[in-house]
């Protein structure tokens, strides 16, 4: 039977959300968390904008010493010869892309104003892929923007024409949030065997199914035979009302009545790193995670009436679905709450020397103590807020490529 595979687009839808954003050095982590839980791909950013060119190249370098390995790194891009042309211009060795157009009607009425043809969207687009692979992308998406608002057939005729050109997937863009669990299982499923390629599921939250729709279109996919590519955010956060919740998705895929034991996953996932990389995208994005989510929340175990409470104390499955310990949660957290000292873009080497003490992290020499500093200084500045444990130590073990992180270079 076809798998299910998961590709994170925090990096790239994540950031894309009104009033947030990260930082490069933030978005690199995320990228080291998605590694650890066993993600197969991250659409890590925009290889077509210049303030992210050296962010790109430094997370490739980080995948060729072994850092962000097995995860795919996958750039987005719009499906237009020029963005590939600029793409492998400021970040040559991008191997990975997803190639994006609109494809519905209303789009191409509402975006490109009566300029363009549905013939003229599929010339575009081919000519974009032809163009990746002549510049050696190992792998291509292509993206129907707006996919559950565009006519069946030409969806049908657009996916065939990415496939005919060397497209390895084609991505189904619930760009609206439309779909709901019937239609898009049917439009995936119709989709799959027509196409007879991989299908990626993109869903938006604007009617509240993201995640169902997500799993929901896996299933079409996987029961027309081909394999599944699930995109997710993680906490879900994502334009307008966000993306399918990573964590949220995963537990459905592996515990959900029906699903779980039938469609597998291509590669297992660590969901012991869910709590983890949940609270670090919570502290990153400044978004607090809501009481009630999935998993992470902090009500997912608590249990109040006499009634739950009494029944999980005699046997946890009486009320929980899956336990806190799969998550990776139970662990007390400490706070501080005598003298602190933290790391700033006006810190000292002295408090610097104390907070890596205090990690077990010493150095060679003042001159080194001070070197390193002067990157936390940096990262500091760009993220205006104290880093975490991991970036601190990310930046003491990888100064070279923390570096090229915290480089940016306006146009000229």
């Amino acid at each position: 039977m076809a798998k299910i595979y998961f590709i994170d687009v925090t990096n790239r839808d994540g950031v894309q959300t009104a009033r947030l954003g990260l930082s490069k050095l933030e978005k690199t982590m995320i990228n080291i968390y998605l590694n650890e839980m066993g993600i197969f791909q991250s659409e890590f950013g925009f290889p077509t904008t210049k303030h992210e060119q050296y962010y790109l190249q430094a997370n490739l370098e980080l995948a060729d010493m072994g850092v962000l390995q097995p995860i795919r790194l996958g750039g987005w891009i719009r499906a237009i010869v020029e963005d590939v042309e600029k793409a492998f211009e400021l970040v040559p060795n991008i191997k990975h892309l997803n190639l994006s157009i609109s494809t519905s009607d209303q789009m191409i009425q509402g975006k490109f104003l009566g300029k363009k043809s549905r013939k003229d969207i599929v010339k575009m687009m081919v000519d974009a892929v032809e163009a990746a692979r002549g510049h050696g992308a190992e792998s291509i998406g292509v993206n129907a923007e707006d996919a559950s608002r565009t006519d069946t057939d030409f969806l049908i005729e657009f996916a065939l024409a990415a496939k005919e050109h060397g497209a390895d997937r084609f991505r189904y863009c619930d760009t609206l949030g439309y779909d709901n669990p019937f239609t898009i299982y049917e439009s995936a499923k119709t989709l799959a065997k027509h196409v007879g390629m991989p299908i990626e599921l993109h869903c938006h939250g604007d009617l509240g199914m993201a995640v169902a729709n997500s799993l929901a279109g896996a299933k079409g996919v996987i029961d027309g035979g081909q394999d599944a590519y699930i995109n997710t955010t993680v906490n879900g956060i994502g334009e307008r009302a966000g993306n399918a919740d990573l964590i949220a998705t995963a537990l459905a895929a592996t515990k959900s009545k029906g699903f779980a034991g039938k469609y597998q996953l291509a590669t297992p996932l660590d969901l012991k790193k869910a709590w983890k990389i949940s609270r670090f995208a919570s502290y990153a994005f400044k978004v607090p995670i809501p009481i009630n989510q999935p998993g992470v929340g902090a009500n997912a175990f608590a249990h109040s009436s006499g009634i739950h409470a009494d029944g999980v104390l005699k046997d946890p499955q009486n009320y929980e679905l899956y336990s806190f310990d799969e998550l990776g949660r139970g662990e007390p957290e400490l706070v501080e709450t005598g003298r602190e000292i933290c790391s700033g873009e006006y810190g000292g080497v002295s408090g610097f020397r104390h907070i890596m003490g205090r990690m077990e992290v010493t150095f060679d020499d003042p001159k080194q103590a001070e070197e390193i500093l002067e990157l936390v200084r940096y990262a500091n500045v760009e993220a205006q807020k104290p880093l975490v444990e991991d970036e601190l130590l990310f930046i003491a073990k990888c100064p070279k490529i923390a570096k090229k992180l915290l480089t940016l270079i306006p146009e000229e």
